[in-house]
């Protein structure tokens, strides 16, 4: 039987590009987005590995990107003092597409329409990989976090709450 041809996302164009070493995961679904412990059930990847990209606007009026454990919460005082911003909040799930050409459920931290600043939550580092989004519902890279942050270019912090 013929291997099933891989939809490539602007996420995996940009691993390819830089020749960086990931593994693509599918899940079945409808398109539409599900929480991201449903995702980690649905590819049958631990839950701990399983992490999601929030996009927020901080007081400045900047755009920030977080990328926490699916189960955990942003902690919104953490994140804006990892940025140096005085307050951050999460931008409207209406202005997700214009600003990073994603939608909601499917927002990747690769391949953005612009680079933004980016902060992985500290509780990667200690991991071999992480999962996240490829940038399309369905589809999720797993790749090295120490190589996720070198290639964008992201800082770490404890950015989640409890």
């Amino acid at each position: 039987m013929a291997k099933e041809k891989l939809e490539k996302t602007n996420a995996i164009r940009a691993l390819d590009k830089a020749k960086l070493t990931y593994t693509v995961h599918t899940y079945e679904n409808d398109g539409t987005a599900v929480d991201g412990v449903t995702v980690a059930q649905k590819t049958g990847l631990p839950v701990e590995k399983v992490y999601k990209t929030l996009v927020t606007v901080g007081h400045s009026r900047e755009h920030y990107v977080f990328v926490i454990p699916v189960a955990a919460e942003l902690d919104l005082k953490a994140a804006a003092r990892s940025v140096g911003e005085k307050s951050v909040e999460m931008i409207h799930v209406a202005d997700i597409n214009k600003l990073t050409g994603y939608i909601r459920g499917g927002c990747s931290p690769i391949g953005m329409k612009k680079q933004f600043v980016t902060v992985l939550d500290e509780s990667c580092l200690p991991l071999d990989t992480i999962v996240f989004s490829a940038g399309k519902i369905g589809m999720q890279i797993e790749m090295d976090p120490k190589a996720l942050i070198d290639f964008i270019g992201a800082r770490t912090a404890a950015i989640t709450a409890g």
